[in-house]
């Protein structure tokens, strides 16, 4: 079956030829980013990691990067002699990881899983022990790590709908690459079963819960949360609306409910966050044509701005949107009114901001499920009923308190994920008979 799986990569990389060739002419850093996953790193990166026994956390884009984060940060704390290296797949992922994870030792692309190219990372970290966040299963990489005795574990496990249906068609495969892994920490009971149905051992399967409810990365105080309202001139009268990861279709819908609150507050204000901040440019024409002034983030104190408030600021820059939620009112979460399955809700919760959502949360159903139960996150429909539930939600300045002292509480009474993890991963090494440094660097 490994056979099979390498031709398809090769074939699927050479049919990606073109596409790299135009993405190496009009993407900046995407020569080192390729250069770098094929398996020749940067000579500072190199010397910097390489041949140190480090703890490998591979977490594939922004979100399993957030996930990574407290566990990165407390595996530093309890262990500040070890090396931690941090591997990403995206571009959006490898800047999220050094912005919020800056305690690794090295930012790393993952290597393009062919054997001879992972074989040479592999060797290069020299790992004594993997970290897979979420769902990160390389068979090539697995498979070269199982033969070189290196213990892998899965932390903060989520196996969504879309995925479980995937790796069943070839479950005799992903049972075989699953059995490379000893220890499966996953979210909840519904990935756990999941997990377990795809072919893991059950006595290797526990539910720890969600490390996004540990991070801290995004924590704002009152003067700091003031100063980011004066800094994107958000700091009139109007309600301020945060609308996060959003996707193709989504900013109509947010545009003409926006513009129903505007006829109730003059003053409202919109941050905007698209999901592909290469979308940016088209979105803000978008919206200018739809008559509200509007601005990008990464214009701002630029030529191309005025200096006035604009009704709508569009966030197209990576690590930003956490730390922004702070200052809204009320947040609408992407990905959920188009079928993409929805994104992070905790982090608004995080903040003790109200949650709107559309219909579609299927990657996120536990999550939806518990917060939607305390009253902290509503679903809409549709168009309709979201513009109805916004302006509803808007006008009870009460229910918006309530909503957000929920939130602080199911984020509080849900933590202490990390701990578990780590507790889960000292006894994996233990068990393999790894040596972890522990205390300070000696003089």
């Amino acid at each position: 079956m490994y056979w099979f799986y390498n031709i398809c990569l090769v074939a699927y990389w050479i049919l990606q030829i073109p596409i790299l060739l135009y993405r190496l002419v009009f993407e900046d850093g995407f020569y080192d980013r390729l250069k770098q996953s094929a398996g020749v790193m940067p000579t500072p990166t190199l010397e910097k990691i390489a041949y140190h026994n480090a703890i490998w956390v591979h977490a594939a884009s922004v979100g399993e990067v957030v996930a990574a984060s407290p566990i990165v940060r407390e595996l530093k704390r309890k262990y500040p002699r070890e090396m931690v290296v941090v591997s990403v797949v995206t571009a959006t992922g490898h800047r999220m990881a050094q912005r919020i994870i800056p305690e690794a030792d090295g930012h790393i692309f993952f290597p393009f899983d062919l054997p001879v190219i992972t074989s040479r990372i592999v060797t290069i970290v020299d790992p004594k022990v993997i970290i897979l966040i979420e769902t990160e299963l390389w068979p090539n990489f697995l498979r070269l790590s199982w033969r070189r005795h290196i213990p892998v574990m899965m932390m903060n496990g989520r196996i969504s709908d879309r995925s479980m249906k995937r790796y069943s068609l070839i479950k005799p495969f992903t049972a075989r690459m699953l059995k490379q892994i000893r220890r499966f920490c996953m979210q909840s009971s519904f990935d756990a079963d999941h997990i377990i149905a795809m072919g893991a051992e059950p006595d290797r399967v526990i539910v720890t819960g969600n490390t996004k409810y540990d991070q801290t990365y995004a924590t704002v105080s009152p003067e700091e949360r003031e100063a980011l309202k004066k800094e994107f001139r958000f700091d009139g009268t109007g309600p301020i609306l945060v609308a996060g990861s959003t996707h193709g279709g989504e900013e109509e819908i947010l545009m003409r409910a926006f513009k129903e609150v505007l006829k109730r507050y003059p003053e409202a204000r919109l941050l905007l966050a698209v999901r592909e901040v290469t979308r940016a440019a088209k979105v803000k024409a978008h919206i200018y044509l739809h008559g509200f002034s509007v601005i990008r983030r990464t214009e701002m104190g630029t030529g191309a701005d005025n200096g006035k408030p604009h009704q709508v600021v569009i966030l197209d820059t990576i690590g930003e949107l956490g730390r922004l939620y702070s200052m809204a009112d009320v947040v609408f979460v992407g990905g959920s009114f188009v079928k993409v399955g929805g994104h992070n809700i905790l982090e608004p919760a995080a903040h003790g901001k109200p949650v709107l959502v559309g219909p579609y949360m299927f990657n996120f159903k536990e999550i939806f499920e518990l917060l939607s139960k305390r009253g902290v996150c509503i679903m809409a429909k549709s168009e309709e009923d979201f513009t109805e539930k916004l302006l509803t939600l808007l006008a009870d300045k009460e229910r918006i308190a309530d909503m957000g002292r929920k939130a602080l509480e199911v984020v509080a009474e849900n933590q202490g994920a990390t701990r578990r993890n780590i507790e889960r991963f000292e006894a994996l090494v233990r068990s393999a008979h790894v040596k972890l440094k522990e205390g300070p660097d000696e003089p």
